[in-house]
């Protein structure tokens, strides 16, 4: 069953989000109004180094009010491509340029409400080049076992949808 977008008006934006009110014919003829979020692209790095350890970042969510394992993240500029985004969010976050970017996975984390579209890389190198410039986004950032990672999002370390699909399948396709 498919539901038509018949139109949208925008009721807020800003440089980081646009709030649209869509008008919605569902399958059976009724229309609903539905609120949408338009979001920018959000892309994502991490390495994983020889010893099977992922890069990672332990930060405070303050919407959520959870702290959590993520990968370092941020959206892309206007004109900026994907990858060139995620290596340059890790970084800006850790303090760490990745080595050739591979893309991991592409998801929607909230697509009943939003249309964020995030982009994830993962590189097998990372080259140290000093303290993040962003440093206030995390409390640390820390070279964890990749073998723990299926512990850590059960005891919901990992919060993040995207962060969790994201480690698992790093998980997958480095120890198998």
């Amino acid at each position: 069953m498919r539901w038509k977008n018949l139109r949208e008006q925008t009721v807020y934006e800003n440089r980081w989000f646009r709030v649209n009110l869509a008008d919605v014919e569902l399958p059976d003829g009724r229309h609903l109004d539905h609120f949408v979020i338009r979001l920018r692209p959000v892309a994502a790095a991490t390495a994983v180094n020889d010893a099977n350890e992922v890069l990672l970042l332990w930060r405070h969510r303050f919407i959520t009010g959870t702290w959590g394992w993520e990968l370092a993240a941020g959206v892309v500029e206007d004109g900026e491509d994907v990858a060139a985004a995620a290596a340059r969010e890790m970084e800006e976050e850790t303090g760490w340029r990745p080595g050739r970017l591979r893309h991991l996975l592409s998801v929607e984390p909230s697509n009943g409400l939003t249309d964020a579209r995030h982009h994830i890389y993962w590189s097998d190198e990372a080259a140290y080049i000093g303290h993040p410039e962003d440093a206030f986004e995390s409390d640390k950032r820390a070279w964890v076992p990749l073998k723990q990672v299926p512990d850590m999002v059960a005891r919901g370390e990992v919060p993040a949808a995207n962060m969790a699909a994201a480690l698992l399948l790093l998980h997958h396709i480095r120890l198998g």
